[in-house]
């Protein structure tokens, strides 16, 4: 698990979470990989798209863009198989 490149990682990560988006194509991106040598998993926070439904109600919503998506972080730890152990909110957007 230690030898993963980063595209492994992001294609693992993936696929087992491409079912939280709704969107055809969510647009997974690696945004941080570390890998924990003791306990020997990998810390990763990936990122991807979701519908927003969360559209602010202002005065000047004809004035600025309005954005159909938004971006999701989250940390999700990779045990040594590489599954999924652990998936956690990171914040809403960095």
């Amino acid at each position: 698990m230690e030898k993963l490149k980063l595209k492994d990682l992001l294609d693992s990560t993936s696929s087992q979470l491409k079912g939280l988006s709704s969107l055809d194509n969510p647009d997974f991106r690696l945004e941080q990989a570390v890998f924990n040598h003791d306990e020997k998993f990998w810390e990763i926070i990936v990122s991807y798209l979701v519908e927003d439904h969360n559209k602010p109600v202002t005065p000047m919503k004809p004035f600025t863009p309005q954005y159909p998506f938004h971006r999701v972080y989250k940390k999700v730890i990779l045990d040594e198989s590489g599954q999924v152990s652990e998936f956690q909110m990171y914040g809403s957007e960095i």
